[in-house]
């Protein structure tokens, strides 16, 4: 019978009850120089009915992984609204179909994998998708710029399923524009959501968390160029690795709908594990040249770095969110 795991997360979810209301970083003084104090507090703090955060208990080890039979992650890209110039064309029906050279976050992402000891598949077709023996055979599922609803049920079931057992979830960028009328997604980004951004535009991010994998080496302070997502809600429970700084933007935070940006303490990336499995996630990865290899675009090795260091603690092959 498997019914420790059940058990296990049963207990952390009545644990982590009592830590809704902690900072989620020590950096988090949820101050500002300007006058605006912007946080979980202000935005809101939901619950998604699912054993969530920073506690490993969260997370359900079912066996379903072998780890002598390599890593291998799925990368899913379709878009069922604006998609960003850096995908490149849709891509044809079926697994691994033909890309172009304009398909850069595919050829970049297979590139990473290659470099890091993991393989990539890759697909914008959701017959791929829509059973979770289908996603089984992946450690990490990746989201990168997938908009708005790229799922439909058959789908949402499966991926739902495979967090259950265990599975990992990296979501990137505009998987922060996606099934926003869908609450246990919601939860998955960290109980956060896509509000809306400013202009594109170069600033500096702050590596507040230095201990992850995915931010170990990184500079305290590194230059890069993204749209800044604005969030509503807020990320809540987890591990914030990266914020942004905003004093450092030359037009501010503001998008079209108004909001005023998060102050002090704007995340852009962090992890948690969440209803069984382990997410990491990022508001970063915009432009094309984020897969830049000769230092030709600012931070584009340290973006590289971050999503490697996300895909292989979230698939297992390092340590997650510690």
């Amino acid at each position: 019978m498997r019914t420790r795991p059940v058990l296990l997360c049963a207990i952390a979810a009545l644990s982590l009850t009592f830590l809704t209301g902690l900072p989620t970083s020590a950096h988090e003084d949820r101050g500002d120089d300007r006058g605006r104090d912007r946080g979980a507090q202000q935005l809101g703090n939901p619950e998604y009915g699912v054993c969530r955060g920073t506690d490993e208990r969260c997370y359900h080890d079912w066996g379903n992984f072998d780890p002598a039979a390599g890593v291998k992650v799925l990368l899913y890209t379709r878009t069922a609204g604006p998609r960003h110039q850096n995908l490149g064309p849709a891509l044809a029906a079926g697994l691994n179909p033909p890309l172009t050279a304009a398909n850069v976050v595919h050829n970049g992402v297979i590139a990473l994998g290659q470099a890091n000891g993991f393989a990539v598949d890759y697909t914008e077709d959701l017959a791929q998708i829509s059973s979770p023996n289908q996603l089984f055979r992946y450690n990490a599922v990746v989201f990168y710029s997938t908009s708005r609803d790229t799922l439909d049920d058959a789908a949402q079931t499966a991926l739902r399923q495979y967090i259950r057992g265990g599975g990992g979830f990296v979501g990137i960028h505009n998987a922060f524009g996606t099934e926003y009328n869908w609450p246990w997604y919601e939860g998955l980004l960290g109980g956060a959501n896509y509000y809306d951004h400013g202009p594109n535009q170069p600033a500096t991010v702050q590596t507040v968390d230095r201990r992850d994998v995915s931010t170990a080496g990184l500079p305290e302070r590194w230059n890069f160029t993204d749209e800044w997502y604005n969030l509503v809600p807020y990320p809540s429970n987890v591990r914030v690795l990266l914020t942004v700084d905003e004093r450092t933007m030359a037009q501010g935070v503001e998008g079209p709908m108004g909001h005023p940006g998060h102050g002090s303490v704007h995340p852009v990336a962090w992890c948690q594990y969440y209803d069984g499995g382990r997410a990491f996630l990022t508001t970063l990865g915009h432009d094309a040249k984020d897969f830049a290899t000769d230092g030709s675009f600012a931070g584009a090795a340290e973006f590289q770095k971050l999503i490697v260091g996300g895909i292989q603690s979230a698939a297992g092959m390092k340590p997650f969110c510690r």
